[in-house]
């Protein structure tokens, strides 16, 4: 599945207008930051950190179900159902929103066993706290872009592999943060190793996030 790409007039005139005027990206930013001085001000461990990402990707996945189920009008285009092609109808819409929540959840469930055996013992209230701002955020989000996603007639097919193209940068470069600071012995940089490669999560979040605002519409077939 090929995902769009961020063009290089990012900054034109459209562009600053949307990044100005989009509250919901805003709001992301801001979670993160407060997430980000949070840690820094606490010292938070690893740990604790890969935790509050998982909460984060747990609840960008149980918005993301709702966002599936709550569609109005969409195409299947190159979507198959055990290898058949399937109509735009609520039965399809119900299946796929149904197997991507028991995946994305079967998925996560996996993941916490891997954080239980790894952080046996964590600090737990800034991890729930912290997945409390993450998910009023989610929903947030939820509600504000739900206009201008109803505009559009998404591909469910893009839709439903959306949310694993979101995660798994996120959490690339914070275990990548971590290898670096356990593994190669830069404790020294403790903080400003994490500090840096949660700044490069927050940012893949806001590429990922624009990339989101686009829509998942079928392109013409002129590739216009």
């Amino acid at each position: 599945m090929k995902i769009a790409y961020l063009p290089l007039n990012m900054l034109s005139r459209n562009n600053r207008k949307y990044f100005s005027s989009d509250l919901s990206l805003w709001a992301l930013i801001g979670s993160n930051l407060i997430m980000i001085a949070w840690a820094l001000i606490e010292g938070w461990s690893l740990g604790v950190i890969m935790w509050i990402y998982w909460t984060q990707s747990v609840a960008i996945g149980i918005l993301w179900f709702f966002k599936i189920l709550t569609l109005k009008e969409f195409s299947t285009k190159d979507f198959k159902i055990n290898d058949r092609p399937v109509a735009p109808t609520t039965g399809t819409k119900n299946q796929t929103a149904v197997f991507f929540l028991l995946h994305y959840g079967f998925f996560h469930l996996g993941y916490s066993i891997f954080l239980h055996t790894i952080f046996k013992s964590v600090n737990r209230p800034p991890i729930f706290l912290m997945a409390g701002i993450f998910l009023a955020y989610q929903c947030f989000s939820f509600f504000y872009n739900r206009k201008w996603q109803q505009k559009q007639k998404p591909n469910i097919g893009k839709m439903m592999f959306f949310p694993y193209a979101r995660i798994i940068p996120m959490h690339i470069t914070i275990i990548a943060g971590g290898f670096l600071q356990e593994k190669l012995g830069l404790t020294f940089l403790s903080n400003a190793t994490l500090v840096l490669f949660m700044l490069l999560k927050t940012l893949a979040d806001v590429i990922m996030h624009t990339v989101e605002h686009r829509g998942f519409a079928d392109k013409p077939k002129n590739g216009k």
